[in-house]
């Protein structure tokens, strides 16, 4: 297996929407449409956001994306793994393990406090796969999300 891994800087915008791409099919998103490429671009030049694509014979096979963020109660900061991702025909392979293998490398090596990520609980093929990485830990937690739905959220004067 031939699998080259990358961390995208400003430059890797054809990438980065390859990358998205592989995520609206995996993640089986319904009427998607991509961002703009200025809004790429923006991300893409954010220190605290991270892009690591999986290419094999120079196409996006997969990827992850991470944020950086900064704590009230250590100088150290972690790193959030927001989304990872293989094409159907490329999993099984190790191509998952090896961008979390890369992440946690380059973490490690630019003095990161910890890498974490998260799965919902009935998606058990991210746990699966998740239990077979070289992990820390594992913590269960139960995940809220505050949507701002106007038809939800009443408004608050500030």
């Amino acid at each position: 297996m031939n699998i080259e891994i990358e961390r995208l800087t400003h430059k890797g915008i054809d990438d980065f929407s390859d990358l998205i791409k592989v995520f609206e099919i995996i993640f089986e998103w319904d009427n998607f449409s991509l961002p703009t490429k200025s809004h790429l671009q923006r991300l893409l030049s954010n220190e605290s956001f991270l892009v690591f694509v999986a290419k094999k014979d120079e196409k996006v096979v997969g990827g992850l994306t991470a944020y950086i963020l900064d704590k009230y109660d250590n100088e150290k900061s972690s790193v959030y793994i927001y989304d990872i991702a293989v094409l159907t025909e490329q999993q099984r392979k190790g191509i998952g393990k090896l961008l979390i293998t890369t992440l946690n490398h380059y973490c490690e090596k630019n003095g990161f406090d910890e890498v974490f990520v998260q799965a919902e609980t009935e998606d058990t093929q991210a746990i699966n796969f998740y239990r077979t990485t070289p992990i820390s830990k594992k913590l269960k937690a139960t995940q809220f999300i505050y949507s701002f739905d106007t038809n939800f959220i009443k408004p608050i004067r500030f």
